[in-house]
């Protein structure tokens, strides 16, 4: 191609200067101290894609200009300021996995290679979060971390349990998720201990990332709290009037992410829509309520690859949130046997099947349909309980089949787990239960799909076909993408491994990219986007790579 440039053309060079060209086609005479690549060559180029630090020029043999690749480095991907805010080196984030899939050791790997983890805190029991915060907390000041607060419509009373064991221990950074809309526990942790520091700024010292997939729950959470709850935390102490006054000044979630077609609760909503809804949703809200910290918004759903993370961040997304990869790789809390399953996935093996938390509701949850029958038999219970008024009003026959293929015991046997379970959990289903067969019934068929992803975690063998494993169609991208690399095998996939590949990667697109934006076409082939060694990509990126 001969591009010759004919007014001012800025790139950076190694240095990070600008070198200006006016009306020259002599690369020597005005490209200062940036590396020349011929064209032609296309494993030179390739080469030079790859070599994130340095700018560099194609320059032809008789050296005309065809255009220049500006350095750019993992930690200038996404919003710098949300990397700074929040303590890490990378806006890459992995969202929290219920039932402690989003483990310990995936947040702490995470998080020792400058990334941020949530742990996956629902679904789990008080005292086991609590051990997780014990556990996590020995790393204070090390790294930064965070924990789930999932939204229980039909268990408040633990929401807000959860919220007093977060601020009881000093848990500041929270993932809000799966909220139909705003709610008192999760107002109440945003604005507890709100003030003004020495020079007058309102101090917030609980952060909330949320994530969210409707529009007009993300308008709640981009906004101020509502009057009416703030002067509810007044009236029960929980609050002072001050405080009310200056949480006028906050958003209930400065970070916001955008969640598309995901794993677990989904609307399946379409990255490339959802997305740039959410930014000018920003944008609006941010020059009505002028904050002094400025809205955010992040992406997740669908990003397993270099290119659904590049597309994001050139989209304008402030960082990245990845799930259903991480559940595949071997830090998580997850069985060998489901990490198998998941790495035979492919984009089409996913389904949408009725949710534990909000099965009454008739909300689903995306999980993986290769190898299991959760989602069908979950479908069946969800057609009884709309169908039925209690378990009395099951016919003989259809209980029957219920209890050998699905329970494998007596429904009379399984409330008596449920029963037991709530007792400790809480009392007050078990009231509610007492007054309405068809809540009795919801319960007890609860009770599988609860009881399903608890198999699947355990790798329970006897109970394959019923795991119930969240899982998006991203989980097949990334398979199709390390197909013949060394994370095609399940036990060489790590967290921050697989982090530090789809950033790099996006990273090498994103100056692939600025090279087809000034009309260059690029050979097939360039650039290569296979996942790189862990010793490799440490070469490559200049930086220790622990835990990954």
């Amino acid at each position: 191609m001969d591009m010759r440039y004919e007014s001012i053309v800025d790139c950076p060079s190694n240095a990070g200067g600008l070198v200006p060209a006016v009306g020259r086609s002599r690369a020597s005479e005005w490209w200062h101290g940036v590396k020349a690549v011929d064209p032609t060559d296309v494993p030179a180029l390739s080469r030079a894609l790859g070599e994130l630090h340095d700018a560099f020029t194609l320059e032809s043999a008789d050296g005309t200009i065809a255009g220049c690749a500006p350095a750019c480095t993992l930690e200038n991907l996404g919003d710098v300021t949300f990397c700074a805010d929040h303590g890490i080196r990378y806006a890459y984030l992995a969202g929290a996995m219920a039932n402690g899939i989003g483990s310990v050791e995936v947040v702490e790997a995470l998080g020792r290679g400058g990334l941020l983890g949530f742990f996956g805190a629902a679904g789990l029991s008080l005292q086991a979060v609590e051990a997780a915060i014990d556990r996590l907390h020995r790393h204070a000041g090390r790294f930064t971390y965070g924990f789930n607060l999932i939204h229980s419509p039909n268990e408040p009373d633990l929401e807000s349990a959860l919220v007093d064991l977060y601020l009881k221990r000093g848990i500041h950074l929270v993932e809000a998720s799966a909220f139909l809309d705003l709610t008192l526990p999760v107002v109440r942790y945003r604005v507890h201990g709100i003030h003004r520091d020495g020079a007058g700024r309102v101090v917030t010292s609980n952060r909330i990332i949320a994530k969210v997939s409707r529009v007009e729950v993300a308008a709640k959470f981009l906004a101020p709290p509502p009057a009416a709850m703030l002067r509810e935390l007044v009236g029960s102490g929980k609050i002072t009037r001050e405080q009310a006054e200056l949480a006028n000044q906050v958003p209930v979630a400065q970070d916001l992410t955008a969640e598309a077609d995901s794993a677990g609760h989904t609307d399946n909503r379409p990255a490339l829509t959802l997305l740039p809804t959410m930014l000018a949703l920003r944008d609006r809200l941010q020059a009505e309520h002028g904050y002094a910290q400025p809205l955010r918004i992040g992406a997740a759903g669908g990003i397993s690859t270099p290119a659904a993370a590049a597309a994001v961040l050139a989209m304008g997304a402030a960082y990245l949130m990845t799930g259903s990869v991480n559940q595949a790789c071997i830090e998580s809390g997850s069985s060998d046997t489901v990490r198998e399953m998941l790495a035979q996935a492919e984009q089409a093996d996913t389904i949408m099947a009725p949710a534990a938390d909000m099965f009454e509701m008739g909300v689903k949850v995306q999980v993986l349909k290769r190898g299991t029958m959760f989602a069908m038999r979950a479908a069946k219970l969800y057609e009884i309980y709309r169908a039925r008024a209690g378990l009395t009003d099951i016919p003989a026959a259809e209980r029957a089949s219920l209890e050998k293929t699905v329970f494998r015991a007596t429904l009379d046997e399984v409330w008596v787990q449920t029963h037991a379970y709530f007792k400790q959990r809480d009392p007050g289903q078990l009231e509610r239960a007492a007054r309405d067969p068809k809540h009795q019934m919801a319960l007890v068929f609860r009770w599988y799909l609860g009881q399903s992803s608890r198999w699947a975690n355990a790798g329970e063998p006897s109970r394959k076909i019923d795991y119930q494993v969240w899982c998006g169609p991203a989980m097949g991208a990334f398979n199709e993408w390390v197909k013949g690399s060394f994370l095609e095998r399940p036990e060489n996939r790590r967290v921050v491994t697989v982090a530090l590949n789809i950033l790099y990667g996006a990273a090498v697109l994103t100056r692939a990219n600025h090279l087809r934006s000034q009309g260059f076409r690029l050979p097939p082939g360039c650039p290569p986007l296979a996942p790189l060694e862990p010793t490799e990509l440490e070469r490559r990126l200049e930086v220790t790579t622990r835990g990954g």
